[in-house]
């Protein structure tokens, strides 16, 4: 799959936080000044007053730079696209015949939930699959977010996005290329297939595709299997209870970012509150589930980069609207959707090629990288090796 060099305009890269930003941020956390409790001071309301001063104390005692000499042992790059530079993890399977994967986040997380995959996808021979299922794997930073800082340009929906991606991809080499993604992952992959149709060996993504889902008629909704049914209330009920962070990020990202740049507690919070909602099951500590480590470098990631109006700009303020339905690409399309997420068959067929659907019922949330690497990686290998 790979055709040609590597450009010389993609550079290596360490991540290298200054000392100063370091103590900074442990200073901030160490003198932070948190309110009164509400007189509802429960997850209805936010994060809980106790639990997050915990949390904060124990950041405030990560070893940043234990973080930096572990990541910098992977493999990154850099490269300027169009002005906007984009950060990556690229690391080859020394498998000759692997397939390029690109693994696509979203928010609030970044390039930091697919670091456990790496050794799984490149190496399935150390981890119970076969030399034929080996991938190239490329973890890029979405424009926006992370190391691909500053943000450059105003158009940055999912098309200009899957652009960027595209881009970087041909500079990496690869020629024909498998794409994975979830939340805004998930809308990017597929965007890719439809601006290189004849390079994309297949869409995978975990959650939902994005199709928006109106009102149904009673005929339609009595069709519905149960498990459809439940995931139609759950839409509704997240419209009526947890819109509101969306309102916020694609009405006013500036705003946000002005207010979480200056409190690595806000910023932690802001995240948090949503890593709890999403992943499952929902009453289990989102930390216990992902692991304090993940928790607290993702947040840093965010505070250091200042990255969270550019994230939330990138994320959610974007051109079109709900209800507008793509034409297909053709390219086979594989969903998986675990207990958290309310992905649609019925609804994502309009605009996708869909070969392959697989809803797990009781496990996992909208992390799934994190919370079900295994699974994840299972249904990923056999996708992709019927399509190579």
């Amino acid at each position: 799959m790979n055709t040609t060099q590597i450009d010389p305009r993609v550079h290596s890269f360490r991540v290298d936080v200054s000392d100063a930003a370091v103590h900074d941020l442990r200073a901030r956390l160490r003198n932070a000044r948190f309110p009164q409790p509400l007189p509802v001071d429960d997850r209805r309301t936010g994060i809980p007053s106790a639990e997050l001063q915990d949390l904060v104390a124990r950041w405030a005692e990560h070893d940043w730079r234990g973080t930096e000499e572990r990541l910098n042992a992977l493999p990154h790059i850099i490269t300027d696209i169009e002005g906007q530079s984009i950060h990556a993890v690229h690391v080859r399977s020394a498998h000759p015949d692997a397939t390029p994967l690109l693994l696509l986040h979203g928010w609030p997380g970044s390039f930091l939930e697919f670091e456990g995959l790496i050794d799984p996808l490149t190496d399935p021979v150390a981890h119970g699959g076969d030399a034929g299922d080996a991938f190239d794997v490329i973890v890029p930073s979405l424009p926006g977010f992370g190391f691909s800082m500053p943000l450059v340009g105003t158009a940055w929906g999912t098309r200009e996005i899957a652009g960027a991606m595209l881009e970087l991809m041909t500079r990496l080499g690869y020629d024909r290329f498998a794409v994975q993604g979830g939340d805004v992952g998930a809308g990017v992959a597929p965007e890719i297939g439809r601006l290189a149709p004849e390079r994309v060996i297949g869409v995978h993504v975990n959650g939902s595709l994005g199709n928006f889902v109106g009102d149904l008629d009673e005929e339609t909704t009595a069709s519905l299997t149960p498990l459809e049914q439940d995931r139609l209330r759950r839409i509704s009920e997240f419209m009526q209870n947890e819109f509101g962070y969306i309102s916020m990020q694609s009405t006013r990202p500036g705003l946000v970012g002005q207010v979480l740049a200056d409190s690595p507690v806000g910023q932690f919070a802001w995240i948090l509150d949503k890593l709890q909602a999403w992943t499952h099951p929902v009453e289990t500590p989102a930390i216990d589930i992902l692991g304090e480590r993940f928790v607290f470098e993702n947040a840093a990631l965010y505070w250091f980069t200042a990255s969270a109006g550019t994230s939330a700009f990138v994320g959610y303020a974007q051109g079109g609207g709900w209800g507008e339905v793509p034409e297909s690409s053709g390219v086979p399309t594989a969903v998986i959707v675990f207990a958290h997420d309310v992905g649609l068959r019925f609804a994502e067929e309009k605009s996708h090629h869909i070969v392959r659907w697989t809803d797990v019922v009781g496990q996992g949330g909208h992390f799934a990288a994190m919370e079900e690497p295994d699974m994840l990686v299972a249904d990923v290998r056999e996708f992709f090796r019927a399509l190579r």
